[in-house]
């Protein structure tokens, strides 16, 4: 089965409480096939520094309402020593979501490369602050 691009992302919160922000948008791309979730997790860093794994079915009801929407097969691709690594990107005192996705839409592509006998040999993905500096100053020169 060939698999598309997988990327996750940390989302860090302020305090303790999951408030499901993002969990609207999340459902949308899911829903629109764009990705597919492969782990989800939560995290919460003390004030000292320690990481608490908050794992989906151990949120508060009233968190988890907000997350209901987002359909995809958890796999748990995150093993303890990356939630505790990516954990560590996390400010104390505050909570964490920790998305892992495939990219669904880039899936064609992938096996079209492979099909051909190519190989991907660089992926990286350009931080949304220095993509939105460059459009800005491109606007600016004309």
């Amino acid at each position: 089965m060939a698999v598309g691009p997988v990327e996750y992302l940390v989302v860090a919160f302020p305090g303790s409480r999951f408030t499901g922000a993002i969990a609207p948008a999340l459902a949308e791309a899911v829903a629109s096939k764009a990705v597919r979730i492969l782990d989800l997790t939560f995290v919460y860093r003390t004030e000292d520094g320690a990481i608490e794994t908050v794992e989906l079915e151990d949120l508060d009801p009233d968190d988890l309402v907000s997350f209901e929407p987002v359909e995809g097969e958890v796999t748990g691709m995150l093993n303890g020593e990356d939630i505790r690594t990516l954990g560590e990107s996390v400010p104390p005192g505050s909570s964490a979501a920790l998305i892992v996705w495939e990219d669904l839409w880039a899936l064609p592509i992938t096996e079209a490369v492979r099909a051909s006998g190519g190989r991907l040999v660089a992926h990286e993905r350009i931080p949304a602050e220095v993509a939105e500096a460059a459009v800005a100053a491109a606007a600016t020169e004309r």
